[in-house]
């Protein structure tokens, strides 16, 4: 930086204002006009610049002017008197000059140091400002990228919102069209079996009554075992549609078509429907265990609360390993928030593929068995219901996904339904 003069002063010791007159030529002149002997102080008396001979006792003083002040003087002997007047006045015409020169280089230095220190005021002021320009380049980029997201999430929301409307209507429309035929069916082998009684017993009392004829006939008719098994195929007709319609009131319950946003979810019942979906795609060597604790509900969207658990129960599924696994799904408080965890058997995952699960169209299945969008957008609906995913997993050893979810605000502290399942 450069250093700033003191405040402009026009006393400038006699010293500095001689060090810009070469010593050479002062000395020659002053020999030349005063002799041998001579002497240059200043106004205190300290010598400035001196002859080589000794100043003899009864030498004279001529002063050393600046304008009016004195500066200094000018030591010669007496004889030289007239000369000492001669030197003080050439040396006061070189001193004035010099003292001219210091004060417009001084003038000059005050000058461009006010410049100077003006262009450090706006550089620091451009700094500043370049500063403040770059936080707001990158307050404006987290901006974009948190929009950019939220579109982006919106979007996914978007879509399987319009998923799940489409399969609610469809299942809807399935409900209606499934439960009609089935109810008259179920009716009919209900039916049927009533009649079925009723003929065994008309054609027991014939065999019994109908003589020897009417035995042979029974017999060669294998009356007996065509009753028995009329039996079972009603049996297991009756079955089959008991199965259908369940099939349905599952897939009505995971579709959530009776229930709106906001209103009190029973996550037990919301596992169990998902399971249920899933229980019928299971093989059979793949056995699905529920441990369900008495839970408060919860507040939100029932169809997306269903849609995270069996986004969560199909991972599951398709992590186990073809000889059979197992899948345990568990359910419990853990302080003011509703617990459901849902663990696997499997195959597990390496750290590299745990970091990347959430993101979007990340999917560890072959081409065309996924989208990669379901740990996405349950992580997604979970945030928005005011919860939070946690996964723990290493390969080899299973992997646990854990969703925490609030209790409703009206069901903190009026405790738990006492159901147990």
């Amino acid at each position: 930086m450069m250093p700033r003069p003191e405040a402009f002063d026009r006393d400038i010791p006699l010293g500095d204002l001689l060090r810009g007159v070469p010593p050479a030529k002062l000395d020659a002149v002053m020999t030349r006009t005063l002799g041998q002997c001579w002497r240059i102080a200043d106004a205190n008396g300290q010598t400035i610049r001196q002859s080589s001979s000794p100043m003899p006792t009864d030498a004279v003083l001529a002063p050393l002017r600046i304008d009016i002040e004195v500066v200094g003087h000018i030591q010669a002997p007496q004889a030289r008197q007239a000369h000492a007047v001669v030197a003080s006045t050439w040396l006061e015409m070189v001193l004035a000059g010099a003292m001219r020169y210091r004060m417009a280089a001084d003038l000059h230095l005050e000058t461009v140091h006010a410049d100077f220190e003006a262009l450090q005021a706006k550089h620091a002021a451009l700094l500043e400002s370049e500063a403040r320009y770059r936080d707001l380049a990158a307050q404006l980029e987290q901006r974009v990228k948190a929009q950019v997201d939220t579109i982006e999430r919106t979007q996914r929301q978007l879509y399987q919102s319009e998923k799940m409307a489409a399969v609610g209507t469809l299942a809807a429309g399935m409900a209606h069209e499934i439960n009609n035929p089935l109810g008259f069916i179920r009716s009919n082998l209900g039916t049927a079996t009533i009649y079925l009684d009723t003929i065994r017993k008309m054609l027991d009392a014939f065999r019994r009554h109908g003589g020897p004829e009417m035995s042979s006939l029974w017999r060669k008719l294998d009356m007996d075992f065509l009753l028995e098994d009329f039996t079972g195929l009603l049996d297991e007709s009756t079955a089959g549609a008991d199965r259908v319609s369940r099939i349905v009131a599952n897939l009505k319950a995971y579709a959530s078509i009776d229930c709106t946003d906001g209103t009190p979810v029973d996550m037990n019942g919301a596992v169990r429907a998902a399971a249920g979906i899933l229980q019928d795609q299971l093989p059979p060597d793949v056995r699905l265990e529920m441990d369900l604790q008495p839970l408060p509900p919860v507040s939100g969207d029932a169809s997306r609360l269903n849609q995270v658990l069996f986004s969560l129960l199909q991972n599951a599924r398709l992590a186990l390993p073809e000889g059979g696994g197992l899948i345990h799904v568990a359910s419990g408080m853990a302080g003011n928030e509703v617990r459901v965890a849902v663990r696997d058997n499997g195959c597990g995952m390496a750290a590299e593929t745990v970091g990347r699960i959430f993101d979007p169209f990340f999917t560890t299945r072959d081409v065309g068995k996924g989208m990669g969008l379901g740990l996405t957008v349950s992580r997604d609906i979970l945030n928005a219901h005011g919860g939070r995913i946690e996964v723990d997993t290493s390969p080899g050893a299973g992997t646990t996904f854990t969703i925490y979810l609030p209790v409703a605000s009206d069901a903190i502290g009026a405790g738990v339904d006492e159901e147990r399942t």
